[in-house]
């Protein structure tokens, strides 16, 4: 059984940083690219970050291009997501999924149950 399980949300002041962390478990990670996505109160899901199995080709949304850095380690299971500069608008339940790599949610096969970032001005 496939788990995803993301820790490291938090309060943080705006310009302030925060990792978060998604460990896998029921699977072989490296066999699977990763995302995160985030859903603010009251708005749609929306697409973060993206990383491909071996690291190598990454996107990311532009409202955090420059921002933010996905990163993954295959050894332990992990996809990372590094955020600096945070905004009030980044205010949001961040979640990480996996079995694709674009901003398509619906490619995604598993999710984790999110973590709650909030950024306060």
């Amino acid at each position: 059984q496939v788990q995803l399980v993301e820790s490291g949300g938090g309060l943080v002041q705006a310009g302030g940083s925060l990792r978060l962390s998604c460990a896998a478990s029921g699977v072989t990670f490296s066999n699977y690219r990763a995302g995160w996505f985030r859903r603010a109160p009251g708005a749609e899901r929306e697409f973060v970050a993206a990383i491909s199995w071996s690291g190598g080709r990454i996107s990311y949304a532009d409202s955090v291009k420059g921002r933010f850095t996905i990163s993954r380690d295959n050894a332990k299971n992990t996809v990372s997501l590094q955020m600096n500069t945070l905004k009030p608008e980044d205010t949001a339940v961040y979640y990480c999924a996996a079995g694709a790599a674009t901003s398509r949610a619906t490619a995604y096969e598993y999710w984790g149950q999110g973590t709650q970032v909030t950024v306060s001005s």
